[in-house]
């Protein structure tokens, strides 16, 4: 099945692998007015307070608008955009590991396609990439998919996504050997008020059988959201709709064994542009985009902790960089944030992060 769905869409893989890494400007909103790369400066007071620890730097420099896997006891940065010389932003095909057990950075193999807002997810040892956004002045969504083998240091491609469906910035869960993908968008125009175009498009992939099924849209579409799938609950956290400003506090979920959507305890923040990630059944989300508060740069600093067996949410200490455009991934119980922006639309940062629940910092050992 697999050849056939690469034969179908040749063109448009081949078209894809020809496209070089794309300049442009930072997603629609305000842009740093020095034209520079965001930096770290903007710390919330306290700086790194219980639970937090700063860890090493993306290696490559400043990343935003990626996708943030684990496999093992390895964190990896999945595309996004970086900034140039002139002050705009490139989208790039750069995917880079950090190893947790010796603290270093590496490269591994490229994207084959240049990327933002990739939609990354690990399944059986491997890193799957089910489409996302690029293109110039309008970035538009990609239906291209591929897998990474560590083994081989190889990317494969897999079945595109179906016509209709192709989306960047959606929330993602795993469960078994099936990818679920909720919401999203198709259209992000890179300029003050430029177009968002967000969809309630609910998708799964099977990494056994290549196949792509469609599921029941979500009760609102949402795009930049947190996602988590635990015990066969599908959550979608947060996000917005249609605009940074347009923030979203619901909280969605989908029983897999019913195939309905339900609500849930609110967020106590409402914020887009989050980074989620579940340890146990708790999801942990960090910062976020829309922030109005005097000061805050558009951005916003809080940490929120949602259990899932009892439906609530509690608020733990604030990111010490807060930051926007980013994801999370834990390895054990440790969750790695590396880069993001920070700043409203595009700040890249280098700055890779760690929080651990429990108030132990990374490397400690429980009690």
């Amino acid at each position: 099945m697999f050849r056939r769905d690469v034969l179908i869409r040749g063109t448009a893989l081949l078209a894809a692998l020809d496209a070089p890494a794309v300049p442009a400007h930072a997603h629609s909103g305000p842009v740093d007015p020095s034209g520079s790369p965001g930096t770290p400066s903007s710390r919330v007071p306290g700086g790194y307070r219980t639970g937090w620890q700063g860890l090493p730097p993306i290696g490559g420099g400043a990343r935003q608008e990626h996708g943030t896997v684990a496999l093992g006891s390895k964190v990896y940065v999945i595309a996004g955009i970086t900034p140039t010389p002139g002050g705009g932003f490139t989208t790039t095909n750069r995917v880079e590991v950090y190893d947790s057990r010796t603290g270093r950075w590496s490269d591994v193999a490229p994207l084959p396609v240049a990327m933002n807002h990739p939609n990354a997810a690990a399944v059986g040892g491997k890193i799957y990439v089910l489409g996302g956004l690029s293109g110039g002045e309008s970035w538009q969504a990609l239906p291209n998919a591929y897998v990474f083998d560590p083994r081989t240091n190889q990317w494969s491609p897999v079945p595109f996504m179906p016509p209709g469906t192709e989306r960047g910035s959606a929330a993602i869960g795993v469960h078994g050997p099936k990818i679920y993908l909720a919401g999203g968008m198709r259209t992000l125009t890179p300029q003050p008020g430029g177009l968002q175009d967000t969809v309630d498009t609910v998708s799964c992939f099977d990494v056994t059988t290549g196949r792509w099924e469609t599921l029941p849209s979500l009760p609102e579409a949402r795009d930049h959201a947190g996602g988590a799938l635990i015990a066969a609950t599908f959550y979608v956290v947060g996000g917005r709709d249609r605009g940074q400003a347009h923030v979203r506090g619901e909280v969605f979920a989908l029983d897999l064994r019913t195939r309905r959507w339900g609500r849930r305890a609110p967020m106590p923040t409402a914020r887009g542009g989050i980074a989620a990630a579940a340890v146990g059944t708790t999801i942990y989300t960090f910062g976020g985009e829309g922030n109005p508060a005097p000061g805050s740069h558009g951005v916003f600093p809080d940490t929120e902790a949602y259990d899932t067996t009892r439906d609530r949410w509690r608020t733990l200490a604030p990111m010490p960089v807060p930051r926007h455009g980013t994801a999370a991934a834990a390895v054990g119980d440790t969750i790695h944030i590396p880069g993001g922006g920070t700043k409203g639309g595009g700040a890249p940062v280098d700055t890779h992060d760690a929080y651990r629940p429990h108030g132990r910092r990374p490397g400690q050992v429980p009690p």
